[in-house]
């Protein structure tokens, strides 16, 4: 009996030292996430508030580019569970040299994005956009298009420091990132301070030149700083990297793959939202923003939870990794709920920090639902996909995507959107039904994994 008591008590302990871990490994993720939504926040505002078909316009091009930035992101995402397990071994300077291959294979695959991208450009026109939108449309896509290799670099840095449980100073950096992109909109976009009022171009270029500093700065950061030393040691080796450039790709193709496949489906929901005109267009990207609030949390402690897996797969303690997982599907459930009852009781102040609009405000009031749906189904498949990529056995991600975002998500928005004639309503509740696909489908295959690894 003293036993079960005294094995119930390590266990409650083991799980109050993992919430601790995550809390600190999270935390500085959420208040980067923060940052960005912050901005997200702030270009949507100062846009809207320029007017509603900068807003409009801003939304379209912003669901194209989300695809590719997402896939650079997923992409990079593939270093975290290979530099977490060598750090989790103590090989630093193995560590380096991953990092070193890791920037090679990035800014290759940023490049040919920027070229899919710039190819794109020559299509706008066959989307079924307004036509009123087209000519802020280009000219914003032309500027967004140029930020791509920057953040590659930036997103590359970041995730191998969040391998190293150093999850502050890509915090700082990007923070320090967003208050200039905040500044630059509001010069550029409104013309203060003698500086040209450029609208819905201005926040292009402020985006712009912040993405640059962010990789500028995080990149001198990282070889000025003595806690990374034994790393850029590695780093600076000239031993080949081509197998290791390879494996590299291995392991994060099927995360860039799940990553795009995924927001193809959002993508696709504003494109759809833009057949029903522009105010359900405009109401799409404010209530996407809001979404964010929810989104970039259950990322921030799913990151942490890979970071934790992958330590715990380094050490072969599958013990750990079933805690971790359990432990970060824990917080990230409690952080849904906040966020449901934010989106309840203060959605429509919300909505009207973005846009005066009448049409719009109702447009978005009528999202509020199946956003709160979409929290709790958003938290599981988070938790779980990232966990899976702790273990570095991410092509089951592929099937995962293919099947819930494509399979079943695609057809089921057309259906609730056009074919019901919800409009951004039915684009909304097909988002909800491809979630929770994805959160049964991620927490299965993740205990599968687990299984098979232990053997």
């Amino acid at each position: 009996m003293l036993d079960k008591v005294s094995s119930k008590i390590n266990i409650r302990n083991k799980y109050k030292e993992e919430y601790g871990i995550l809390l600190r490994l999270g935390l500085p993720v959420l208040v980067t996430q923060l940052g960005v939504i912050v901005v997200s926040f702030a270009d949507t505002m100062m846009v809207g508030a320029y007017g509603v078909e900068e807003l409009a316009a801003a939304a379209f091009v912003n669901s194209l580019f989300v695809i590719a930035v997402v896939m650079q992101i997923g992409f990079a995402q593939g270093l975290t569970p290979l530099v977490g397990a060598l750090f989790g071994r103590g090989e630093l300077e193995e560590a380096g040299k991953t990092l070193h291959g890791g920037v090679q294979v990035n800014v290759a695959v940023s490049v040919g994005f920027t070229v899919i991208m710039g190819v794109l450009y020559f299509f706008l026109d066959r989307f079924g956009q307004p036509e009123e939108l087209l000519p802020l449309i280009r000219e914003y896509y032309l500027i967004v298009l140029f930020t791509m290799l920057p953040m590659s670099v930036f997103n590359t840095f970041q995730q191998t420091c969040n391998g190293f449980n150093d999850t502050q100073m890509p915090m700082w950096m990007i923070l320090g990132a967003n208050v200039l992109n905040i500044c630059g909109n509001w010069l550029l976009i409104f013309g203060h301070c003698g500086m040209p009022e450029m609208g819905l171009a201005g926040a292009g270029w402020s985006t712009l030149v912040s993405r640059y500093a962010a990789a500028f700065g995080i990149v001198l950061f990282f070889f000025s700083r003595r806690r990374y030393r034994p790393y850029t040691a590695g780093f600076r080796s000239k031993d080949s990297l081509g197998a290791l450039r390879r494996r590299i790709w291995t392991t994060s193709y099927p995360v860039m793959i799940q990553s795009g496949v995924e927001c193809l489906l959002w993508s696709f929901g504003a494109i759809v939202s833009g057949w029903f005109g522009k105010i359900q267009l405009a109401a799409f990207q404010v209530v996407n923003t809001i979404a964010q609030l929810g989104f970039m949390t259950y990322i921030s402690f799913g990151t942490a939870a890979s970071i934790r897996v992958a330590n715990y797969t380094g050490q072969s303690d599958w013990r750990g990794v079933r805690r971790i997982a359990f432990a970060g599907l824990h917080l990230n459930l409690l952080l849904s709920t906040f966020a449901s009852l934010v989106f309840l009781l203060a959605g429509h102040w919300l909505v009207g920090c973005f846009t005066s609009d009448a049409g719009v405000i109702a447009s978005a009031m009528n999202l509020i639902v199946p956003l709160v749906v979409y929290q709790y189904v958003d938290a599981i498949q988070l938790t779980y996909c990232n966990a899976i990529r702790g273990t570095s056995k991410v092509k089951p991600l592929l099937f995962i995507s293919v099947c819930t975002y494509i399979v079943i998500g695609l057809p089921v928005l057309y259906l609730f959107a056009k074919v019901f004639d919800w409009g951004n309503v039915g684009v909304y509740y097909s988002f909800d039904v491809a979630l929770l696909v994805a959160s049964v489908l991620a927490t299965l295959i993740f205990y599968r994994i687990v299984r098979r690894l232990e053997r």
